[in-house]
């Protein structure tokens, strides 16, 4: 069984300022999505699906369809693209919302568009994070290893210390676990950032600021689902857009999805760790960094230059 990688890459990086998902990074102009398909094809997964929005799909497939025409699986095959659009229309028949909201409504909508395409093991990940090649090779060999199961789901952490940007404070689900290592919370901090004492301060979901401890396990939103994640999802949707049909910027998010599974006992989601750092380009000022850091892997023959 190869399992799928489905990317995130609908939005539009507000803080960056353009199409990031599309901005060449490495030496030879190569995507952030570029390195985590180059990890995922190595991991042994066999299809990778985009979510787009409809105003870009065109030329995103003409970019994949030139970069990856050549590209194969670890048992030899091609390796598969689809492409499906996130819109804000996409919901539930029978359900409505206000006709003066613009945005789509969230991550855990974005995966739901792919409900159609999907039917083996599958990761999420986000089109602008660099993940790491331990993060692929541990989701897979998850994902190969459940995929006989229903209401059994992964997320991969990664330590805090490991996530953060020199140019600004960040926002981070901060992990909590059993002593099973399965999930029990995920709490959003914003503003994390080291003082000039070294110390990791972020502000909790009530607003208030706290220390934060390094080596804790943040969410970078690089999820492992069997199928029936689809199902599960849809139902806790349908209730989240009658109950916030007037919101013009409520998001139904993955860890929500994932909340929900929990208090209610249908599913349980294991929380994985990789020593992998996470880098990307959540403001302008990241990118000579993330630059410098894809020449360093080219440099020391981490990945090969060009990567395709």
């Amino acid at each position: 069984m190869k399992p799928t990688l489905l990317v995130l890459a609908a939005g539009m990086g507000s803080r960056y300022g353009g199409l990031k998902q599309m901005d060449g990074l490495g030496p030879n102009g190569e995507t952030i999505i570029d390195y985590s398909i180059y990890d995922a094809v190595h991991a042994g997964f066999g299809k990778v699906v985009y979510i787009v929005r409809e105003h870009f799909k065109a030329q995103f497939e003409e970019l994949v369809a030139k970069k990856y025409s050549h590209v194969k699986c670890t048992d030899g095959t091609p390796l598969e693209f689809v492409f499906v659009t996130q819109e804000l229309d996409k919901i539930p028949a029978g359900l409505t919302y206000n006709p003066e909201r613009q945005k789509p409504w969230g991550t855990a909508h974005a995966v739901l568009m792919a409900k159609d395409v999907i039917r083996e093991p599958f990761a999420v990940i986000n089109g602008d994070d660099y993940y790491g090649k331990e993060s692929f090779k541990i989701i897979a060999d998850w994902l190969r290893a459940h995929e006989n199961t229903t209401g059994h789901y992964c997320m991969v952490g990664f330590e805090l210390d490991n996530t953060l940007s020199e140019s600004g404070g960040v926002s981070r689900g901060i992990c909590s676990a059993d002593k099973d290592h399965f999930l029990t919370h995920v709490e959003e901090h914003h503003n994390i950032a080291k003082n000039a004492e070294g110390r990791v301060m972020g502000d909790n979901s009530k607003g208030e600021k706290v220390q934060l401890d390094g080596k804790a396990l943040a969410s970078m939103n690089m999820w492992g689902f069997t199928p029936d994640y689809f199902e599960k999802s849809e139902a806790i949707f349908k209730d989240f857009i009658v109950r916030n049909a007037n919101e013009l910027k409520a998001e139904f998010y993955i860890p929500y999805a994932i909340d929900c599974m929990i208090k209610d006992n249908s599913a349980r989601t294991e929380l994985l760790s990789t020593p992998s750092r996470w880098f990307g380009v959540t403001f302008k000022e990241d990118r000579p960094g993330v630059v410098a850091k894809f020449q360093e892997f080219a440099d020391k023959g981490i990945y090969p230059s060009p990567l395709y």
